[in-house]
């Protein structure tokens, strides 16, 4: 593409060099240039692409688009910007001739239940006979196709170049997550939005946000700036939780000319829900919203889940999905990858694999669990190294609560010693109410407490060694994730896998 049609509306500050060139590819990671390819340096949080600059031109790079006053040869074309972060994106959708705006994209963001709706929302549009695209935690998918996720929101030239692929392909409707790390580091800046979803707001990745403003501040600046900056409608739509206190906020303070729609179960709320009924066989309620009513009998567990279930009946209702598809999209999901995926057979304890790593998660969670508890609630869980360590100890207090006896491990512990993530984790916990087991006391359990196992295979097959049939195991953290993280090296680690090898073991009489 002409180097003329790539800038085009690009703010710059100055360009030095032959600006008539063809732009073969753009790249912001100098491994990947190649000849005529156009680099983009980028102050990053680790590293500044400024010093990658001589390897990018060695690699072929023709074209360098920088925010420094640096020296550069005269063969190559200098594109000096104030911000190539925000310019990265702003390039990837001219060179992909701006996918976004031939699709109807909609946007979800909030701490929990973001994976959940997308998967929602990708069964309900499927039923309409929409073809559709998701781009997530998980994977990125569609027209039956699977990829890896290395980000929740891919970064921005990789998000513009696989929307046009989407769109190349014949998808109609895309569906992604908007992390808050997205939206702070202008990601999804350049992308069309139809609509945008906000499910709820609590403590997480304050490692980087360092405080729940700054957090909140992230989640805002999407509805604020970049949801109504689409403009391919006369108004967008935002759907926001209702009854949680950020997503009141939010209500109250976004002052972009959007359509606002609510979902929760307070009686001002567009859509809402009664005739609730939970079990762990899933839930049955009756939607409402204006000349809107159905009833729903979905797989999916507990309370938390009935909100994503509003959030993306309320979606579906502003783009005119007729309720039939609403409700037969829901009830045709059956259960979404490590979102309290059940594990195991009749007669044996229940096992759930779930994703909660956030002490608001795990209270919701446990708290939906404890509704329908026979026996005892055992609770696997640790936290993540190199991550919010102030949700440690909170996250002990939640489990030592709602749990009857916790298993205390390794989550992904990274660069830190699993042994004082597990110490703060600790700190969180009663010591004068709840008794501390070590791994040889376990044959006299019986009462409430907990038990400090490091290796995760090993505490998840305690856990399930030590329940009864009747009792509910909550393995939590990592969900669909396939791998642990230790130091700097991933190993395969599937909680779902080594849950179902030590159910077999144990109900065949195996030992381990």
């Amino acid at each position: 593409m002409q180097l003329f049609d790539v800038l085009h509306n690009i703010p710059t500050v100055q360009i030095r060099g032959d600006v008539s060139g063809d732009v073969s590819t753009i790249c912001y990671d100098s491994r990947t240039c190649g000849k005529n390819s156009m680099f983009v340096a980028i102050c990053g949080l680790k590293n500044d692409g400024h010093d990658f600059i001589p390897h990018a031109i060695s690699n072929g790079a023709t074209f360098i688009v920088h925010e420094k006053d640096i020296p550069l040869p005269p063969r190559v074309t200098a594109i000096k910007v104030t911000d190539s972060r925000k310019i990265l994106g702003s390039l990837g959708k001219n060179f992909y001739n701006d996918p976004s705006a031939r699709l109807c994209l909609v946007g979800v963001t909030g701490t929990n239940g973001k994976t959940t709706v997308t998967y929602l929302l990708e069964s309900i549009f499927k039923r309409a006979g929409f073809n559709v695209g998701v781009l997530g935690t998980i994977n990125y998918r569609f027209n039956e196709n699977t990829f890896p996720a290395p980000h929740t929101t891919p970064e921005s030239f990789e998000l513009q170049k696989i929307l046009r692929t989407m769109a190349d392909h014949g998808v109609t409707h895309v569906v992604m997550e908007v992390s808050s790390h997205a939206a702070d580091l202008k990601r999804a800046d350049d992308c069309a939005f139809d609509i945008g979803i906000f499910t709820n707001l609590s403590q997480d990745h304050l490692d980087y946000h360092h405080t729940m403003e700054n957090y909140f501040q992230a989640k805002k600046r999407f509805f604020d700036e970049i949801l109504p900056s689409g403009k391919k409608r006369k108004t967008n739509v935002m759907i926001v939780n209702g009854d949680d206190l950020w997503g009141k906020r939010l209500l109250s303070e976004v002052r972009a000319d959007i359509r606002v729609l609510t979902f929760g179960f307070e009686s001002r709320c567009d859509v809402t829900a009664d005739q609730l009924n939970f079990t762990l066989d899933g839930i049955k309620a009756n939607i409402h919203a204006d000349h809107i009513h159905f009833t729903v009998v979905s797989s999916l567990i507990g309370r938390f889940n009935l909100y994503n279930i509003l959030a993306s009946s309320a979606t579906a209702i502003s783009l005119n999905v007729p309720e039939r598809f609403i409700q037969n999209g829901i009830e045709s999901l059956k259960n979404v990858p490590g979102r309290l995926e059940m594990i195991g057979d009749t007669g044996q304890p229940k096992v759930f694999v779930d994703y909660a790593h956030t002490e608001d998660a795990l209270r919701r969670v446990l708290q939906n669990l404890s509704l329908s508890k026979q026996g005892n609630i055992i609770t696997v869980f640790g936290c993540g190294g190199d991550r919010d360590r102030g949700k440690r100890p909170r996250m002990g207090e939640v489990v030592a609560e709602l749990s009857d006896f916790a298993v205390i491990t390794s989550d992904n512990p990274r660069s830190e010693d699993p042994l004082s993530i597990i110490n703060d984790i600790e700190a969180g916990i009663p010591k004068d109410a709840i008794k501390k087991f070590l791994p040889e006391e376990l044959n006299n359990y019986g009462k409430k407490g907990y038990v400090v196992i490091p290796d995760r295979r090993r505490a998840i097959e305690t856990a399930i060694a030590l329940a009864d049939p009747t009792d509910i195991i909550l393995i939590a953290g990592k969900g669909h994730e396939n791998y642990q993280i230790i130091g700097n090296r991933q190993f395969p680690f599937d909680d779902r896998i080594v849950a179902r090898d030590a159910l077999t073991h144990r109900y065949r009489g195996e030992s381990h």
